[in-house]
């Protein structure tokens, strides 16, 4: 029988494919060849549901980030893989999917804000200071502003009317998010390989 992580790992998918409120319960268990009664044994609710799939989600990128860059050295570098990643996987969800949790589910909304203000906050902030101190950033940036006017949701201006993702490249959405942002705040002689 299937069992919860699997039903989690499954419905993920799906909502990020096709947006939590459109699909449906009925279509879950149907495709996954169990009853409706048998979802809510594992879920109070469709909002517990899409809560544990943002969780594992959330989880599942920690995990690779970790294994990312277990051996980078260079917190510029870190960033921009950090962010690499997460283009690489938010191609391919539909906007539907992050505009639909704030409009049908609070919760699972706030876990996930809570995931992206940690990461601004605390992961990208955190390596910023690491370059500042390591002399890799000019003098006068102000990195809690620098967070907030480059870092801070860029997802939902990737997804804002014509989807980036199907318009453009991730080379090119990470280039024009992300490195050239950076670009415009390190010092003259640094490099790495993003940056050529």
């Amino acid at each position: 029988m299937i069992g919860k992580e699997q039903i989690i790992a499954f419905a993920a998918e799906k909502f990020t494919q096709f947006g939590s409120k459109r699909f449906t319960m009925d279509e879950l268990a149907a495709l996954l060849g169990i009853s409706k009664k048998t979802l809510y044994k594992h879920f109070l609710s469709k909002e517990n549901l899409v809560t544990s799939c943002i969780q594992y989600l959330i989880d599942d990128y920690n995990q690779t980030l970790e294994q990312l860059l277990q051996d980078q050295k260079d917190p510029i570098s870190s960033i921009i893989l950090m962010y690499e990643s997460a283009f690489d996987r938010l191609k391919y969800f539909k906007p539907s999917f992050i505009f639909g949790l704030k409009k049908y589910y609070p919760a699972s909304n706030k876990v996930f804000d809570d995931f992206r203000d940690t990461f601004v906050k605390v992961r990208v902030y955190n390596l910023l200071e690491i370059a500042k101190k390591n002399g890799l950033l000019l003098d006068e940036v102000n990195l809690d502003l620098f967070c907030d006017l480059y870092f801070k949701r860029f997802e939902e201006i990737a997804f804002k009317s014509n989807n980036l993702f199907d318009v453009h490249s991730n080379k090119e959405l990470l280039n024009h998010f992300i490195v050239y942002s950076l670009r415009g705040i390190v010092k003259k002689g640094y490099n790495n390989l993003y940056f050529k």
